[in-house]
């Protein structure tokens, strides 16, 4: 099963092939989206960790530490995400609903 890291991992690599800014909450909120949708959807976990409802809205604690260290800034990472094709397919569509086609 895939990890909260490897769908945080595509949303990041996104960010710089699009040249899109994703800070910390962003990322929590785009990952949130995914989990929610793939769940309603699939009627099964996108993967397996739990999110916790903080003040600015819902956050898997490990993650949030993960990226803690670039506060508001945008995260400059270099990844190269290793996804299933339908994966990547739905993890766009999150994307383009939720941030690309707004940014």
């Amino acid at each position: 099963m895939l990890s909260c890291f490897d769908i945080a991992d595509y949303f990041i690599w996104l960010a710089n092939e699009t040249g899109s800014f994703i800070s910390n909450l962003k990322l929590q909120k785009l990952v949130y989206y995914a989990q929610a949708w793939y769940l309603a959807l699939y009627d099964q976990p996108l993967f397996e960790e739990d999110f916790q409802a903080w003040v600015h809205g819902p956050v898997i604690p490990s993650l949030y530490q993960y990226y803690k260290s670039f506060g508001w800034q945008p995260i400059l990472k270099d990844v190269a995400p290793e996804l299933p094709k339908d994966v990547i397919q739905f993890l766009d569509e999150v994307a383009e609903e939720y941030w690309l086609s707004s940014s």
